[in-house]
């Protein structure tokens, strides 16, 4: 599932415009990783001509138009929630934001500033824990999250049915998706969740 996860998240940054690298391509075992093997994808967007940070740490794909450069984990799940106990029972999915991880992504990138990002699923309901599990994000150093909700929203968008997406098979499926009315534009569904206007009857 991993391998998935990471595919969602390098479409969705290429997509934006980003060129993403994926340091390590194979997985440890029998043995503690290395810091530079915890990192899952570097993101370098050659347009970005000023790295800025947005002031709030959940972000859209606009809040990325400002954000150069960045070493992003990626953290499925897809059935549950990203609670703060979801880290700290595992501290290990968060050590890519650590000092020593971001100057391993430096010198792949070649040089800071970057952000840190954090890709996962749903975040949980309850206003309470979700503002204690991004506090808790903020203090083991991660600047932004985005949900995986956002990235695949952003992909269906921009697919189109009329084009063959022949060189990446995820944006193929969900092309497909759409061309059998499976998947519908986030925008077609807004309008149709509203619904029209009933029609005036005739006075006659």
């Amino acid at each position: 599932m991993s391998a998935v996860n990471e595919w969602i998240a390098r479409e969705y940054f290429e997509h934006l415009g980003y060129l993403v690298t994926q340091p390590c391509k194979y997985v440890s075992t029998g043995r503690n990783k290395r810091i530079d093997e915890d990192l899952d994808l570097l993101v370098t967007h050659p347009q970005v001509e000023k790295h800025k940070l947005p002031d709030h740490i959940i972000w859209t794909t606009g809040d990325l138009e400002t954000v150069g450069r960045a070493v992003v984990g990626v953290r499925g799940g897809h059935a549950e929630r990203f609670y703060s106990g979801t880290y700290e029972q595992s501290p290990e999915i968060l050590r890519y934001a650590e000092r020593s991880a971001r100057l391993a992504a430096a010198a792949r990138l070649g040089g800071e500033p970057m952000a840190v990002i954090l890709c996962i699923p749903e975040l949980p309901v309850s206003e309470e824990l979700r503002e204690k599990t991004l506090a808790g994000l903020r203090e083991r150093g991660v600047d932004g999250v985005v949900s995986f909700r956002t990235m695949l929203l952003e992909l269906v968008s921009a697919v189109r049915i009329n084009r063959n997406y022949e060189k990446s098979d995820l944006l193929q499926i969900l092309r497909i998706l759409k061309a059998y009315g499976l998947v519908k534009d986030p925008q077609l569904e807004f309008f149709e969740k509203r619904g029209r206007k009933p029609k005036m009857k005739d006075p006659a």
